[in-house]
Order: structure tokens, then C-alpha cells, then sequence
């Protein structure tokens, strides 16, 4: 079964936030570093850290 990484990340996400009630801010501020480091020079390094 193939599920798409975006709806794994939602519902892990939703977990995450109902039973470990983080700040709205700090949520935020870790999708858009997510976002932003998935789209820079560190990319690939992180690729290869993850798919090892």
C-alpha cells in the first residue's frame, strides 16, 4: 500500500498536535524551516542523511 507523504505528514502532524499541544508559533515555524530547507543548497545532504 502506497500512502502519499503529504497525507502521512498531516495525519502524523494532527497526532502530534492534539496529544502534545505545541505552541501554534512553534508549528509554524517548523513547517516553513522544513519548507524552506527542502528547498536549498542542504537538500541533497538531507536526501541522503534521510534515505540511508
Amino acid at each position: 500500500m502506497d500512502v502519499p507523504l503529504w497525507l502521512t505528514l498531516i495525519v502524523v502532524g494532527a497526532l502530534g498536535i492534539k496529544l502534545i499541544r505545541p505552541p501554534w508559533w512553534l508549528v509554524a515555524v517548523i513547517l516553513l524551516g522544513g519548507y524552506l530547507l527542502a528547498d536549498s543548497f542542504l537538500a541533497p545532504v538531507i536526501d541522503t542523511a534521510i534515505t540511508k
